[in-house]
């Protein structure tokens, strides 16, 4: 839909001589619903089929981008015709959704910060505070929204924001069990335990060099070994990552296990100084100004991370069957990273072995499985 449809949709001609005007309102409403149905089909989508599922991305993308914009430049008639501070932030929320959905599908850490920007406006503004001891429902998407926030801000090592968000959580859940009935919050008592959990395991990390690979740390690229040319004949690269852990009683914050956590960031380039001075993104008054994905955000010094896949025990079929679609994906330069976590005997150790197998096509597909017992 063009972002003049709105404009469009608010005159319906009766004929040559007069028309009707539709109330800003009743566009705004069927924008909203419209946004809904399909954020509601691409919510529950894989994070893997990365082809499959991204021009519908973008189209549900899209339709945001219009109703954000429409809002904004709306906004007092809205509010005259009824329009919440929470509903506002209902719509930022949905696109901060979006863009760690396809963080999480691309590895693209732009898309992660976008995500960041849109869940500190909807923070430091409090959309979701107004009539909040009066509303159960209210109560729950600020919890949920806080949540949220918290996984994107421990995925971009934001420590101090975590410490702040898991203090804010703790207050709302107790506020909330003054207000209502304790049972309708037990879940949330345990999201809190969790996270509490995991940043007491992850206290030794807090302090020393990104787990990121930096150009500013670490050795160039350009300056590591390589293999021989007797051991392969073309240019291999890490394409992709498979990273699932099996423990018992795992420290974890939702689905992403400790281990997990460390090797996501471990896969990842930490983006170069000068991406940070030239990537910033104004805050205008009614929210992130930014909204089209299609703007290049991406850091061009760097090369591309690895997309990842992050399963949380996941049965042998499911993960054979996520292996194989990656599988399909895979470019013929392409190396494929299994990582499996699990319990093992006292006299297993950690080991790497690489299998390479020929396909239908003489292409020849790598895997590196790093199994940690």
């Amino acid at each position: 839909m063009s972002q003049q449809q709105p404009q469009q949709q608010q005159h319906v001609h009766s004929n040559s001589s007069n028309s009707v005007t539709i109330p800003v309102s009743e566009v705004y409403w069927s924008l909203v619903d419209k946004a809904d149905k399909k954020f509601s089909k691409i919510r529950d989508l894989p994070y893997y089929e990365r082809h499959r599922y991204d021009t519908y991305f973008f189209k549900v993308f899209k339709v945001y981008t219009e109703l954000w914009k429409f809002q904004q430049e709306n906004r007092q008639k809205l509010v005259e015709a009824g329009l919440k501070r929470w509903e506002i932030g209902e719509i930022a929320s949905r696109i901060a959704q979006l863009y760690y959905g396809q963080y999480m599908r691309t590895s693209e850490r732009s898309y992660l910060s976008e995500s960041y920007i849109f869940y500190e406006a909807i923070f430091t503004r409090e959309y979701f505070r107004e009539g909040l001891s009066q509303d159960l429902n209210l109560a729950n998407k600020q919890l949920r929204f806080l949540a949220r926030f918290l996984m994107v801000c421990l995925v971009l090592n934001k420590r101090e924001t975590v410490h702040q968000l898991v203090t804010q959580l703790k207050l709302l859940l107790d506020e909330c069990k003054r207000t209502f009935q304790e049972t309708d919050f037990r879940e949330w008592k345990l999201v809190v335990q969790e996270i509490v959990r995991f940043l007491k395991a992850d206290t030794a990390f807090m302090n020393i060099r990104p787990l990121r690979y930096s150009l500013v740390l670490d050795p160039h690229p350009d300056s590591l070994p390589r293999a021989s040319a007797a051991v392969t004949t073309r240019t291999l690269r890490l394409r992709n990552a498979v990273l699932s852990s099996y423990h018992n009683n795992e420290v974890k914050f939702s689905e992403l296990t400790i281990d997990t956590f460390r090797m996501l960031q471990s896969l990842e380039w930490e983006p170069s100084g000068s991406f940070y001075q030239s990537s910033g993104t104004k805050m205008g008054a009614s929210g992130p100004s930014r909204t089209n994905i299609s703007q290049d955000i991406v850091d061009h010094t760097l090369p591309p991370n690895p997309q990842k896949v992050v399963l949380y025990r996941p049965s042998m079929t499911h993960l054979i069957a996520v292996i194989a679609t990656v599988c399909e994906e895979l470019p013929p330069d392409g190396v494929l990273l299994v990582y499996l976590s699990a319990s093992g005997c006292s006299h297993f150790e950690t080991f790497h072995l690489i299998i390479l197998f020929p396909l239908n096509d003489n292409i020849f597909k790598s895997f590196l499985f790093l199994l940690s017992c």
